[in-house]
């Protein structure tokens, strides 16, 4: 059945591709025919005839092209002999032969001495395209462009007026550190800088946004070091408030943007292990009514840690009661090369070590065949003692098809960990074991290797104190400044509490008591034993608490500052915000539909002056097949999506074709322009030159955003 609903979705953007480019060669055809000029072909498609039809033939398997010409020479023999009064005319036959051609990746008008890849063509006929007026074969050569424009405002006014789901233009998460965090106040009562959760955009840069999208495509396409003006609507605050952001390049998309996602709903997306089910809604927290999930990571925040209670309501309306647990929020960078690069939790560097989930399911078969089970904490992986997440699932794919040796401390029977040594593990050819991985963070305080810097999604680097301190993977922490912890986020709060009654520029030290591994064991391991079951059970060696200090750096102490609370109900648990974005009129969706084909339009002219500024790479475009790709995604959404997106390519089809090209409508455009002008026609050596110069350039970049399309849907 997916295969089946997949094949309907490539069906349907196929027609929809050829309904564009109907339409396109359509408003040459019609105007051709109005100038008076003979049109020999309306193709749709490139290659040979599938079928063709000519008034005077009918439907036909291949072309007419070869019959139609025969029957020409036995009408010329006619007239020969009508001259001399002894036969009657017989032909009744259209010069014009529509085709469906066997590659349907385009199409064309053929019109009597006109074509494109050879200017020398010319036919001295009075219905040819050289004897035609030049101020009415501008209009021939526009019309393709201006139906396409046409098709796009009746699609947007379709889509308007049925309604479509989007995003509302309401900021959801703000990444620390990003433009929207960063964000100046610059009028209105509130004077703290950064946009919040909630916010409703009002305008950008003066122009009322219909949806979140307005502002990520606000933030590519602004230029380098412009900033974007927002008007917003604050929760709470009566006056409207205005905030300049500066775009940043995301380190992921290659892209501007101001670091902050759309806003989520109250609505549960997937069922989780604790009992809440996809299709839950939020309603209640501390007994408030709340209408998002932002409104819960604000109680969750403000609580200071404090348990709160949350009321969900299932399908069939009955409520629920649910414990909000709330937890140290830590610190969040990435950590790799550009190929590699991976996100992590952190504490000033410091990280927990990759274990596997403790749950049932975090396991596949074949990862039980290797001997693992739910809650193994990895104290080797290869040449790896005690990895974090972010070294150990690296090292576990460099060994894809291979097997790789592991030892995990084990929970016993005596409540204490034991060491099991697994001494070939199978990874398969995709390069995993079959295991859902976390870390210790949530459950000791056990080491991984110290992180010593890290990045944001700029690209921008932050080094961490951690690395200044002499503690081996492995090690654990039993207290800070005398306070005893059991977990890292147990460490996170004491450091926050630290560093927010902490004043002046003098560095923030704290004392750590730690326990370092001993024989490659953390110390609450209390037994080593082999995967198999007969190998004696040994005692570990006693381990002795020993204090260290800790420096923080002014970094680390501002970014502890800022921490707060999370939850086992996070954020991304909900689905995001949606609402139906409709015209309530037929002259509003009028208005609307031309307003977003202005705008598409200005926006794709945009996209190539950024391309040359560098703040849109070449890497963004999409070439036939990512569109076809892109397009059977977006049919997945429904009919209305499909047209919404064949709208856009449309207008974008229209633009590209007046691109000032030799071998698109733009370029020939320009000729005649000039031929209008002068009196005489382009060179036609120079007519030839720019036409291959067109040639090589499309078909450098036609390669080059295949092979971007072809490494992008395969992953590579």
């Amino acid at each position: 059945m997916s295969f089946l609903s997949t094949a309907l979705d490539v069906l349907l953007v196929c027609l929809g591709f050829g309904a564009i480019i109907f339409v396109h060669e359509l408003g040459h055809f019609l105007a051709a025919r109005w100038a008076g000029i003979r049109v020999l072909a309306f193709a749709i498609g490139f290659g040979p005839a599938l079928f063709s039809y000519r008034k005077g033939m009918g439907l036909q398997k291949g072309s007419s092209e070869a019959e139609y010409l025969a029957r020409l020479d036995r009408e010329a023999e006619l007239a020969r002999a009508r001259s001399r009064g002894d036969a009657p005319s017989t032909l009744a036959l259209s010069p014009t032969e529509y085709r469906l051609n066997a590659l349907p990746f385009g199409g064309y008008v053929k019109m009597l001495g006109q074509d494109d890849l050879n200017p020398a063509a010319a036919s001295t006929a009075s219905d040819s395209y050289q004897n035609c007026h030049p101020w009415k074969r501008l209009i021939v050569i526009s019309a393709g462009v201006v139906m396409n424009i046409i098709l796009a405002a009746v699609l947007f006014v379709v889509v308007f007026t049925v309604g479509r789901q989007v995003n509302p233009a309401i900021i959801g998460d703000v990444e620390p550190g990003r433009a929207a965090a960063l964000a100046s106040p610059i009028a209105g009562p509130v004077t703290t800088p950064g946009l919040k959760p909630g916010d409703q955009i009002e305008k950008i840069n003066g122009e009322r946004p219909l949806s979140f999208d307005d502002l990520v495509l606000a933030s590519a396409m602004a230029a380098r070091d412009d900033k974007l003006i927002l008007e917003v609507r604050r929760p709470g605050v009566s006056e409207p408030l205005v905030f300049s952001a500066d775009p940043q390049e995301n380190l992921f998309s290659n892209m501007q943007d101001l670091g902050t996602g759309p806003a989520r709903g109250n609505q549960i997306a997937f069922d989780t292990l604790d009992g809440l089910r996809k299709g839950m809604t939020l309603t209640h927290v501390a007994g408030k009514p709340v209408e998002s999930a932002h409104d819960l990571d604000r109680a969750v925040r403000a609580g200071e840690g404090r348990p709160l209670l949350a009321t969900f309501r299932d399908k069939q309306d009955a409520t629920r009661e649910h414990s909000i647990q709330p937890v140290p929020e830590l610190m969040t960078g990435f950590v790799g090369d550009d190929k590699t690069i991976r996100p992590i939790e952190h504490l000033a560097g410091l990280v927990g070590v990759m274990s596997i989930q403790p749950r049932d399911d975090a396991l596949e078969d074949h990862a039980k065949q290797q001997g693992l089970l739910p809650g193994d904490i990895f104290a080797r992986i290869g040449d790896l003692e005690y990895p974090s997440l972010a070294e150990g699932m690296p090292e576990v794919r460099r060994h894809k098809g291979k097997t790789l040796p592991m030892v995990v401390l084990r929970a016993n029977a005596q409540g204490g960990y034991e060491e099991v040594t697994l001494p070939a593990v199978k990874v398969r050819r995709d390069g995993r074991v079959g295991m859902a991985v976390d870390e210790t963070t949530d459950r000791f305080a056990l080491l991984a290797a110290p992180i010593a810097q890290t990045r944001d999604t700029t690209g921008r680097t932050a080094d961490h104190s951690a690395a200044s301190l002499s503690i081996a993977p492995g090690t654990t922490i039993s207290a800070v400044n005398g306070s005893p912890v059991k977990t890292l986020r147990d460490v996170a709060r004491l450091l926050r509490d630290q560093a927010i009654a902490h004043t002046g520029a003098s560095p923030l030290t704290v004392q750590l008591t730690i326990q370092r591994a001993a024989r490659g064991l953390p110390s609450f391991a209390t037994s080593t034993n082999d995967a198999s079951p007969d190998a004696p059970a040994q005692d570990t060696l006693e381990v002795t608490p020993e204090m260290i200090a800790w420096t923080l750096s002014p970094a680390d102490i501002t970014a502890l500052q800022h921490l707060s609370w999370t939850s086992n109900v996070p954020v991304e648990l909900f689905e995001p915000a949606q609402v139906k974005l409709r015209a309530d009129s037929v002259t509003q969706a009028l208005a609307m539909g031309f307003h977003e084909t202005k705008r598409t339009m200005l926006q794709t002219y945009l996209t190539f002056a950024r391309l040359v500024q560098g703040t849109v790479k070449v890497e963004h475009l999409k070439g036939p097949v990512g569109i076809a790709h892109l397009g059977t995604l977006i049919a997945e959404r429904g009919m209305i999506w499909l047209l919404f997106f064949l709208a856009l390519i449309s207008v974008n089809l229209a633009v590209i074709n007046f691109l000032p090209l030799p071998i698109v409508d733009g370029g020939q455009f320009l000729f005649i322009l000039y031929e209008w002008i002068r009196g005489k026609p382009v060179p036609v050596p120079f007519q030839n030159a720019v036409t291959v110069a067109g040639l090589v350039l499309i078909g450098c970049m036609f390669l080059f955003v295949t092979y971007n399309d072809i490494r992008n849907l395969l992953g590579i």
